[in-house]
């Protein structure tokens, strides 16, 4: 999971502070009780309901990953790279911060991993006619200039029958005092400027981005956190965080076939 200001666009919006302040923390992201703590939390929740999403959509046993193709925009150090390699699926990880990458591979290679990170924005880490069966856009698309844009051009990537997920804040009163109020400033789980609650997605607009490529909407589930505690759990609540699926129309294509000549399957 990541924070960075990414852009789809051919002109590169990435912001600059943000990813200098995410390459000064890389070296914090696999210590659980650091400052990302809150994103192990929940990453942990999370990686369950990626799973049975996944195994919903392509019709297979939770966890049976083997031979999908899955690319995760915005994968801060691999966080949620890792257990998805682990079960034998092909990741590919793209951050824009070079720290955050570094530290990936870093941390994969001491797994044992076959993970492929790349730096860059994905306008430029993907490659053309490269597909996957699986995007995730996990606490990243509140972190763009368009957002429309972000996912439009995320979705260029998506194989026909493949899934997308997208997690990020729903922009209300709740969210601010929850994610920036609470979060940053009196508990200080995360650091502070880590969240613009004007770029907070609400479910609407992100629903209408996705479809508007096409996509069919699938199941929306809200996620509440306690900072004092450390504590995630799933709510029917959208308030403040959720994630929400979306199905690309068409037959899967063959998932035996590799993620394209440009996947490097020796860099871990």
């Amino acid at each position: 999971m990541s924070n960075e200001k990414l852009s789809m666009t051919p002109s590169s919006t990435i912001r600059s502070d943000e990813v200098a302040r995410f390459n000064r923390l890389a070296a914090t992201w696999w210590s659980r009780t650091g400052p990302m703590r809150p994103l192990h939390v929940v990453n942990d929740l999370r990686l369950g309901h990626v799973l049975e999403q996944i195994a919903q959509c392509f019709a297979r046993p939770v966890g049976a990953l083997q031979g999908l193709r899955i690319a995760d925009l915005g994968c801060g150090a691999g966080l949620m790279c890792e257990p998805l390699a682990a079960r034998d699926a092909l990741v590919v990880g793209v951050d824009a911060a070079t720290n955050n990458i570094a530290a990936a591979r870093l941390h994969s290679k001491a797994a044992g991993l076959t993970i492929d990170y790349r730096v860059g924005e994905p306008a430029a880490a993907l490659h053309g006619g490269e597909l996957f069966d699986v995007l995730l856009l996990l606490e990243v698309v509140e972190h763009v200039d368009d957002m429309s844009a972000f996912v439009r051009d995320a979705v260029t990537h998506l194989a026909p029958g493949g899934l997308l997920l997208a997690s990020t804040i729903n922009r209300t009163l709740r969210s601010y005092l929850t994610a920036i109020v609470g979060a940053e400033m009196v508990f200080r789980v995360l650091p502070r400027g880590t969240h613009h609650w004007a770029q907070f997605v609400r479910p609407e607009e992100l629903a209408q981005a996705a479809e508007a490529c096409g996509l069919a909407a699938g199941e929306r589930r809200g996620m509440g956190y306690l900072p004092a505690i450390h504590r995630a759990w799933w709510t029917r609540s959208l308030a403040v965080n959720y994630i929400a699926s979306y199905n690309k129309p068409g037959a899967a294509i063959d998932q035996s076939r590799a993620v394209g000549p440009s996947l490097s399957l020796g860099k871990g």
